[in-house]
């Protein structure tokens, strides 16, 4: 039986950050506690201002179970962690660096980012920061520092539908039209976006977000914002903090900020690539090329990329519609290849300095579960260095598809999940089993729907 310590875990934020937040911010009345959950969603509770002070000092009870949701909020037993668990608590901590205003509310708010741990103090294998933090650790024991940052696609909608109910693009603020054709890297869509987009940038420094490049993507209302690199936990919470406000500064600019894989038939998906590298203990970058070529190490983690890629594609589209972004001429990879500077290609080795050489893993959804994705690369990552494997030739030209080479569909993809030793490894037993049973929950869920489409061919044909 575990007994209720309130052990104190490694690496929760010290009760001074609180303290110093709180003296700095005599404004601040509320505070969002925020857990992201395998979903990537943030599920929380809002507490008083004199609530915060005891969470830092022994943590927060919080049901386990608010780890075993789907997508809607809804218990999925099979993950072991509702009533075949007791509905247990659990006690959450604080993240470290987590404590910062919500500078968009009014009355003004703050916001503390928690990870959920057994009531012992150790990790809760369920909690996908953990999953992140172990392969962290486990990549450091070897030596190796691993180096982050996530690129962030995404569409910003009208709040109202068309008559036929479907999303429609924003109106540009400063002019109230609707952004015609693609327009990829096009300034005016930006400039007439200079509310939200001010907004947006004020927010992020009040926050310590690193964010930096915006630009009019490849698709009317759609753009992408680039994060700076930084070690692996701090890239996936900037990402997971960005989203937040990005939806937040939206809503209260009349917009939604959408966050779909393929919110539109025909339109361009958006993807969530990764950019991964690895330092030693001083923090130099062993990716760096050795005269004038790749790193033998940097290779070697290609390579392990593309061996795993099947195996990590329920991680990297884990939804129905995340399927939907994956075709020929689309920017998002079919087929597991590799180049340098070509953007058809799941793994691309950047064009830039030979010194800050790194690697951009492309197949991954910004309807995905950072934590997850980023403990996936590097496990990924990790297997081809302990191999040293080598990626083969470099594909010279667009990556069409190769067949059958990558699941073909979702529930291809968890089946090829499920018994993937290597995916258990990389997220960890508890929540490689408790993330299967959240997307068997979720296929099924879709699987017993009639679909409008289904009815229109089918209901007076056949």
């Amino acid at each position: 039986m575990i007994r209720d310590t309130a052990a104190r875990p490694a690496g929760v934020a010290d009760i001074a950050e609180a303290v110093e937040f709180l003296a700095a911010h005599p404004q601040i009345t509320a505070f969002d506690l925020v857990l992201i959950d395998a979903n990537g969603i943030a599920r929380g509770k809002i507490i008083r201002r004199h609530e915060l002070l005891p969470i830092f000092r022994s943590g927060r009870h919080l049901p386990g179970s608010i780890l075993g949701l789907d997508v809607s909020g809804e218990d999925v037993e099979e993950t072991g962690l509702v009533w075949s668990d007791g509905d247990a608590d659990r006690r959450a901590w604080p993240i470290q660096g987590s404590l910062v205003p919500l500078p968009w509310t009014n009355p003004p708010r703050g916001e503390v980012r928690l990870s959920l741990c057994e009531l012992d103090g150790t990790p809760m294998a369920a909690d996908p920061r953990h999953a992140l933090a172990r392969r962290d650790a486990l990549l450091r024991a070897d030596g190796y520092h691993p180096v982050l940052a996530y690129e962030l696609e995404f569409y910003l909608l009208d709040r109202e539908k068309d008559a036929a109910g479907n999303f429609q693009p924003l109106r540009l603020p400063l002019s109230g039209e609707r952004p015609e054709g693609i327009q990829v890297y096009g300034v005016s869509e930006l400039d007439r976006l200079e509310p939200f987009i001010d907004a947006v940038y004020r927010a992020a420094e009040a926050q310590n977000l690193p964010v930096e490049t915006m630009i009019s993507e490849y698709a009317q209302g759609q753009f992408e914002l680039t994060l700076r690199h930084g070690s692996a936990l701090r890239a996936a919470d900037d990402l997971v903090m960005l989203k937040r406000l990005l939806r937040s500064v939206a809503l209260r600019h009349g917009m939604m900020a959408c966050f779909m894989a393929k919110p539109f038939a025909g339109r361009a998906g958006s993807g969530m690539h990764v950019h991964a590298s690895l330092a030693d203990a001083a923090g130099d970058n062993l990716f760096a090329d050795r005269d004038d070529e790749l790193s033998p190490l940097l290779r070697q983690a290609v390579a392990g990329l593309l061996e795993t890629m099947d195996e990590s594609m329920l991680v990297f589209a884990p939804h129905l519609n995340s399927w939907r972004r994956f075709s020929a001429q689309s920017y998002a990879p079919t087929t597991p290849t590799w180049a340098r500077n070509n953007r058809s290609v799941a793994v691309r080795v950047p064009a830039g300095s030979g010194a800050g050489r790194h690697l951009e893993q492309r197949a991954a959804g910004i309807d995905t579960n950072p934590y997850l994705v980023g403990a996936t690369v590097l496990a990924g990552m990790q297997r081809g260095i302990a191999a040293k494997a080598d990626p083969g030739p470099e594909t010279t030209a667009y990556a069409e598809s190769a067949g059958d080479i990558l699941p073909p569909g979702w529930r291809s993809a968890i089946e090829k999940a499920s018994t993937s030793s290597f995916l258990k490894d990389a997220l960890g037993e508890r929540m490689h089993f408790v993330f299967l049973a959240l997307k068997r929950a979720e296929y099924r869920r879709f699987a017993a729907e009639i679909t409008a489409l289904e009815r229109l061919l089918y209901g007076e044909i056949v």
